[in-house]
């Protein structure tokens, strides 16, 4: 297995989002190594990946706890790659259908992203809309179907630089040496919100560098949202703080500013702090 691409999923729930997204890795023109799902303490995961015999996986199931572990579940499915003899991992939302040259293009687009310092790319991403079949998960309907955001614009060239204040662990390719420059994401963000633009901080302090790229693409499956997300709130309060102390500055600043206006939270110089508390 050694020199391929894995990808890599975490996951609690979602099961037919994480059908889907095993049937579109096995359509694919090229297949990953291996695809390594960890599961955040749901037991009925591996049953989900029965339903494609033919994908070469490797489940990591992580005990049950009160909040999901997205950062310490990234990072055990890296590792697990890493022991595995990949070179590089894709890691994909669970909500994620690969368009068919996801592989090939991660490969192909590691392999020129410019040094000095570690890389992280970043494709492309098309979102689905609410009112779909299950006949409209076939490819060529993904294509007609998806649509990007509006505002992002797609790059021109093969890679375009990002700004690591922007990462997002939706749809993302590393190698793994460069992963371990990185040190990949920080466990103490637990719960919803902030390890993602931790993790670009991580990469900008170890010289590295985020890249845009209109190719290794996905489609994002509708599920419903919130906005603002008033059900993580204190994760994302307790996740600011949190990266204020490391930084120096607040991300999720609309979320928070949200939350202030709805009366939820408030600031002082000690930080963010939800009115309960106060």
């Amino acid at each position: 297995m050694s020199g391929e691409l894995a990808v890599v999923t975490v996951v609690s729930g979602r099961h037919r989002h994480l059908q889907r997204q095993r049937r579109g890795l096995v359509a694919g023109g090229v297949p990953p190594a291996v695809h390594v799902v960890v599961s955040m303490g749901d037991p009925s995961v591996s049953d989900v990946m029965s339903l494609e015999p033919g994908l070469p996986s490797d489940l990591v199931q992580l005990p049950a706890s009160g909040k999901l572990p997205l950062a310490a579940a990234r990072n055990a499915g890296v590792a697990r790659a890493a022991a595995l003899g990949v070179r590089a991992v894709a890691l994909l939302d669970v909500d994620c259908i690969p368009e068919p040259g996801l592989v090939a293009d991660y490969d192909r687009l590691l392999g020129m992203a410019p040094g000095p310092g570690p890389a992280v790319v970043s494709g492309r991403v098309r979102y689905l809309p609410e009112a779909m079949g299950e006949d409209d998960y076939e490819p060529s309907r993904l294509e007609a179907l998806g649509r990007d955001h509006p505002a992002r614009v797609l790059p021109t060239s093969p890679l375009a630089p990002g700004d690591p204040r922007l990462l997002w662990s939706l749809n993302l390719g590393v190698t793994t040496r460069d992963w371990a420059a990185i040190g990949g994401f920080d466990e103490d963000y637990v719960g919803y919100g902030g390890e993602d633009t931790d993790f670009g901080q991580r990469l900008a302090a170890a010289g590295g560098r985020l890249w845009w790229s209109a190719a290794a693409g996905v489609f994002h499956q509708w599920h419903p949202v919130s906005r603002p997300p008033v059900e993580h709130v204190a994760d994302i309060v307790a996740n600011a703080n949190r990266f204020h102390s490391r930084w120096g500055w607040y991300p999720m600043e609309g979320w928070l500013e949200a939350f202030r206006d709805r009366g939820l939270v408030t600031l002082d110089d000690s930080g963010w702090s939800l009115v309960t508390e106060r």
